[in-house]
């Protein structure tokens, strides 16, 4: 099973990537908790591309695909921005964005927290971040 989401680069679209998201994961036996933690963990990887990759230009398009691979379910986020490797990024000191009061900075912490794996290629100006999640035991044969 598959479902796909092309999604303008533009940050009134995260809407839509959220209900794309919460319908499609029903289909896959995960707890609202960790279909919202999902949501937030793609969405983060979204927005980030839509503000920082392609400067919220509407008509440029992100390419989501949600897939069943057995025993996980991989999100695909492909694009042609400029790459941003999640694997290459640093963590910052928590305590020191709390001290700073900072506002951002930690969504990429969240993302690693809430999925199982992370994959990023880029390939001929094609980048893809494929998110990872295992599937609950429950539903394991």
């Amino acid at each position: 099973m598959s479902h796909k989401l092309n999604l303008s680069c533009c940050t009134s679209a995260l809407v839509e990537l959220r209900s794309f998201l919460q319908l499609s994961l029903k289909d896959y036996g995960f707890s609202e908790m960790d279909r919202h933690q999902i949501t937030l963990a793609v969405e983060e990887v979204c927005a980030n591309l839509i503000i920082h990759s392609h400067a919220c230009n509407p008509k440029e398009i992100i390419y989501l695909e949600v897939k069943d691979l057995e025993k996980k379910l991989a999100i695909e986020i492909t694009d042609k921005g400029d790459a941003f490797n999640l694997l290459e990024y640093e963590v910052p000191d928590l305590n020191q964005v709390i001290e700073e009061k900072r506002k951002g900075g930690i969504g990429i912490f969240l993302v690693k927290k809430i999925m199982d794996e992370i994959e990023f290629e880029s390939i001929n100006g094609e980048n893809t971040c494929r998110l990872i999640k295992k599937f609950p035991t429950t539903n394991m044969p």
